[in-house]
């Protein structure tokens, strides 16, 4: 794709970076309001049996994951045209996804300026080695990122540790004011559970609160993994890097069926996404729809997007991701020293 296409591709969507307040009003309706209502209905059936209250909390921990749609809207500014009421909204919603506004807000525009960026990896994404990388690797260093691609610690112990520990503190880069809302976020969800507790009881918000927070971490986590972690994606170093074809190549549209699209604020159209953020998710489908080099982008649905489970490593020989299984035919190829990579004071990337 020339640049003067990538440029009249963006352009095409830039009719859709636009928000409708009713539209975001009638949202936050009919999210938060169910969220509450189906917290509410977990808890009395309680006194009915639990497993009632389990499928009751799964269908909430769904609410959960189109509240952080919300959150996420608010995080690139396009949820309301007032940037004080994007603030105050996705604090809001950030204490009930226990995610601080300000933190998430600084890490994901990193992410977005630089995803499938080679040599930009580290902040907002998910942690990624090539093949000569891991052949590279000690063997600690090999056993540390196999435990971290396990699918048991990625998907079961990542939301609790993302969640509820890395989230309480600040990045060492953290500026003032997104240092208070951390702290702020994490005061006011210790302030809302101690609440619920005393309201409840604390063995019946626990019951009710663990399935809803637990669902909803591994939903949002496989969510952002999947779109990213498809075996043809587009990584490039800096130097041959393309903003435009990281959107649309690096970004998959997760065709989902109609019930989980609208669950998950359509951002399956995640290629639409990251090419233009301003888009609101309640226009991200259109966008898609009015545009057709757009609907060329890398297609998963429910039962190809299982293949990522397997994919751990980038091959930049192949340009493709391979499994841990795979990496074994290509430990008889003898090692090459990738390429220096020198930053000039224009902060521009050149082989020497």
């Amino acid at each position: 794709m020339s640049r003067a296409k990538e440029m009249a591709l963006k352009k095409e969507v830039t009719p859709y970076e636009k928000n409708d307040l009713r539209l975001s009003i009638r949202q936050i309706i009919n999210t938060i309001l169910p969220l509450f209502l189906l917290w509410a209905a977990a808890y009395y059936s309680l006194s009915v049996s639990y497993w009632l209250t389990f499928p009751i909390a799964l269908v909430a921990s769904g609410f959960v994951l189109r509240t952080f749609i919300i959150f996420h809207d608010c995080c690139h500014g396009s949820f309301f045209k007032n940037k004080r009421a994007n603030d105050i909204l996705g604090t809001i919603t950030g204490v009930l996804t226990l995610t601080p506004y300000q933190q998430w807000k600084a890490e994901h525009s990193i992410h977005h300026a630089t995803s499938s960026n080679l040599d930009k990896r580290g902040v907002g994404d998910i942690w990624v080695m090539t093949v000569e990388e891991y052949k590279a690797a000690s063997p600690w260093g090999r056993l540390w990122y196999r435990i971290y691609r396990n699918p048991v610690v990625m998907f079961g112990l990542g939301p609790i540790y993302v969640f509820l520990l890395a989230y309480r503190f600040n990045r060492k880069a953290a500026r003032r004011k997104e240092r208070i809302n951390t702290h702020l976020t994490t005061v006011l969800i210790v302030a809302l559970y101690a609440f619920m507790s005393w309201l409840v009881g604390l063995q019946a918000f626990v019951m009710v609160q663990a399935p809803v927070f637990f669902f909803s971490g591994f939903f949002g986590i496989w969510l952002f993994y999947v779109q990213h972690q498809f075996e043809d994606t587009y990584f490039e170093h800096e130097d041959e890097w393309s903003y435009v074809k990281a959107a649309v190549e690096g970004s998959s549209y997760y065709k989902l069926p109609k019930l989980l699209q609208w669950i998950s604020g359509n951002i399956g159209f995640h290629h639409v996404h990251h090419l233009s953020p301003r888009v609101p998710n309640y226009y991200l489908e259109e966008a898609h729809n009015a545009t057709p080099p757009l609907q060329k982008a890398t297609t998963i649905t429910l039962r190809s997007s299982l293949a990522a489970l397997r994919f751990r490593l980038w091959d930049e020989e192949s340009k493709r991701f391979i499994s841990f299984k795979e990496i074994k035919s290509l430990y008889r190829k003898p090692y090459t020293q990738p390429p220096i990579r020198v930053t000039n004071q224009a902060g521009l990337t050149e082989k020497p």
